[in-house]
């Protein structure tokens, strides 16, 4: 039994036409449900906490160990991830250790020698984007504070 031309290509349309109408049935399906847009904002907000999570916890600023311990891992963290070519979590990483950093000053000085000038631009806007959010979570506690004194 020997297959031809034509029938290999009939086979192989039929299959490619199957594929097309499934996809189109399915795709039809997700966007006649209800339900549909509030699980796309639903796990995108999923993935923007996520995301915001994935910053490290910067420990006690009393435990001076504990703070020495991650200003070192988090210093190590970053120049690898930097000279491995993961730029974003590098300099995310160089942030939480000048965000603990007893002379922050001295340090960005000396990651200003060190890193190239991008990189460094980088880190000044994550410091700045670090502030603002410590910022507004002591404002929220503020307000938490003024809440439970007002009860």
């Amino acid at each position: 039994m020997e297959i031809n031309k034509t029938t290999l290509g009939i086979a192989a349309g039929v299959a490619g036409t199957l594929f097309v109408g499934y996809c189109i049935y399915f795709d039809h399906k997700r966007r006649s449900d209800p339900e549909y847009k509030k699980k796309v904002r639903e796990r995108r907000r999923k993935a923007k906490k996520a995301a915001a999570g994935r910053r490290p916890e910067i420990p006690n600023l009393v435990d001076k160990d504990a703070v020495q311990r991650f200003f070192l891992q988090e210093i190590q963290m970053g120049e690898m991830l930097i000279s491995s070519g993961h730029i974003e979590q590098g300099v995310e990483h160089l942030a939480s250790a000048v965000v603990v950093c007893g002379q922050p000053t001295q340090l960005l000085q000396v990651l200003q020698q060190t890193l190239p000038a991008q990189v460094f631009t980088l880190l000044i806007h994550k410091m700045k984007e670090y502030g603002n959010k410590m910022e507004q979570q002591s404002k929220e506690g503020q307000v938490e504070e003024l809440i439970d004194d007002l009860e």
